[in-house]
């Protein structure tokens, strides 16, 4: 391939998988589950499709729009229009980098342990028990580090080995072949978990409290000065951008691989919806056993387990244990699918700063993944010692309600007022069959940033009156404060460097049609 050209995607079909591939992994699982759980079961669906409606799909549109009309990664996207916005290019990847794959790579490698696990059940009686005091090790403190799990870090290394494999090759070979298996073999296996768990005895009480709203703990009109209530609205769109994978430069990234002629706007919409109807799907089977345990144990369905970022390696090992029959095969393919919805998404928090690199200094691709996920190995370490769950636990919180809602209120000022809404609309309606009607411009412009911003008042206040799940100040400072100020000074020290002039300029052909 010379220089000159650029990958693109073998199939749509590839493409959709890949991108769906992004933003189903565990966040629709593992994170959905806990989030919902947390915030009132049904009460936050209503929060999560609005999000989903004035947020999640007009940026999925924005930013497939922008990465196919700039054929770049996000830095060179935005380096084309203002080079004073280019390190709003960087900081998205960067996030997703620095912020995301180094806690997330070690949760895929607690699903690969507990998958292991599956065949012996081995955390025997008391699930909760055996998680925090024996596979964790847990500390007192996100300041007490303790030390390095042998077993976690094994995984872990498995995890990063396995990354790297998979995107040491261009995208139509590594990531697409890899998304077009692990995909279809997702949706299947969460289509058993979910039909084999809605069996369960008490099953149908767990999921009555999934689908019904509390409206009370949602009405933001009547309860305005209530912090609670706004915290299920502002988790709600944290939850959007994370499992929509916005905010990260992903779907920038992969939208630039794309030929001339292709669905924009349906690949968008597409993609939103399966991602989101897959995770309300996948809630089904974590809300049935939250009922089958309820049953099980003769008390409500709040009181069945403890919420957080652990409640899928605690609750579903306990109702493993407690299944009458094919206990242990129901455990290795619950852990299965979480590992494989992983992979999915992690390789591509990889590939949008993998892209991003090369497009601008034009290092070998297989060198560039090789350095990212060698280092991104040595700083995952730190998730894999006692406070590992602590620091993930305030990263992951301020990543998903400040970064990504900050990186997509950013994106919108830059396509709506700095580039133009009306003239990426007009780009997209040029060829694409499915128009891209005047409104999505007034919600680009004018509706997302404001209710963006809205979230971004209203969780600082909530943040900063009372600490984060009474977490040290010290500790919300270097983890969450301190992941803003790192990817944020790295975004810039990468965008003073000067672009090669014809890079700007030049926007590779296309050679081939998408089949």
């Amino acid at each position: 391939m010379s220089e000159n050209k650029r990958s693109v995607w073998g199939t749509n079909f590839g493409f959709l998988m890949a991108t769906v591939g992004s933003a189903v992994g565990l966040g629709n699982i593992w994170r959905f589950s806990y989030m919902a759980y947390e915030n009132g079961g049904g009460a936050f669906l209503v929060p999560y499709i609005v999000a989903l409606l004035v947020a999640g799909i007009p940026l999925m549109i924005l930013e497939y729009a922008l990465g196919h009309k700039e054929k770049g990664a996000p830095p060179l996207a935005f380096a084309r229009h203002h080079k004073g916005w280019e390190w709003v290019g960087w900081w998205m990847p960067t996030v997703a980098t620095v912020g995301i794959i180094l806690f997330y790579s070690v949760i895929i490698g607690w699903s690969l342990n507990y998958f292991c696990y599956s065949f012996t059940l081995k955390w025997g009686s008391d699930s909760q028990a055996f998680f925090f005091n024996e596979f964790l090790k847990i500390s007192d403190s996100p300041l007490n580090f303790s030390v390095i799990n042998l077993n976690i870090l094994a995984s872990t290394a498995i995890v990063w080995f396995i990354l790297w494999f998979i995107c040491y090759k261009e995208i139509n070979h590594g990531i697409e072949k890899a998304c077009m298996i692990f995909m279809p073999l997702l949706f299947v296996m969460t289509a058993v978990l979910v039909f084999w768990t809605i069996t369960l005895d008490g099953a149908g009480e767990g999921i009555r409290h999934y689908l019904t709203p509390q409206w009370d703990k949602i009405n933001i009109i009547k309860h305005y000065n209530d912090p609670k209530v706004w915290n299920v609205w502002i988790s709600a769109f944290g939850q959007i951008f994370f499992t929509l994978s916005l905010g990260f430069g992903i779907m920038i990234t992969y939208a630039s691989y794309l030929p001339k002629k292709v669905d924009i706007v349906g690949n968008a919409l597409l993609t939103s919806f399966l991602n989101c109807a897959y995770s309300i799907f996948a809630g089904f089977a974590v809300f049935g056993v939250l009922g089958f345990m309820a049953h099980t144990k003769g008390v409500g369905i709040e009181e069945v387990a403890k919420s957080g970022p652990s409640l899928a390696f605690v609750v579903y090992p306990e109702a493993i244990s407690q299944l009458p029959f094919a206990n242990k095969i129901f455990g290795a393919l619950f852990f299965f699918t979480l590992v494989i919805a992983g992979f999915s998404s992690g390789i591509s928090l990889i590939e949008a700063f993998t892209c991003s690199i090369c497009d601008k200094f034009s290092f070998n691709r297989k060198k560039v993944v090789s350095i990212i996920c060698i280092c991104g190995f040595l700083f995952s370490l730190i998730f894999t010692t006692g406070a590992g769950l602590l620091i993930l636990d305030i990263i992951d919180h301020f990543v998903c309600n400040y970064a990504l809602v900050l990186g997509g209120t950013l994106e919108c000022i830059f396509v709506g007022w700095v580039i133009g809404a009306s003239l990426i609309r007009k780009y997209v309606n040029g060829f694409d069959e499915r128009k891209l009607i005047g409104f999505w411009e007034i919600c680009i412009k004018f509706i997302t940033p404001l209710l963006l911003i809205v979230m971004l008042v209203k969780a600082a206040i909530a943040d900063f009156t009372k600490p984060y799940e009474g977490y040290p100040i010290a500790a919300l400072l270097l983890y969450g404060v301190g992941i803003f100020l790192i990817t944020i000074i790295l975004a810039i020290y990468l965008s003073i460097h000067k672009w090669d002039k014809e890079k700007l300029e030049h926007k590779p052909e296309d050679e081939h049609i998408l089949t």
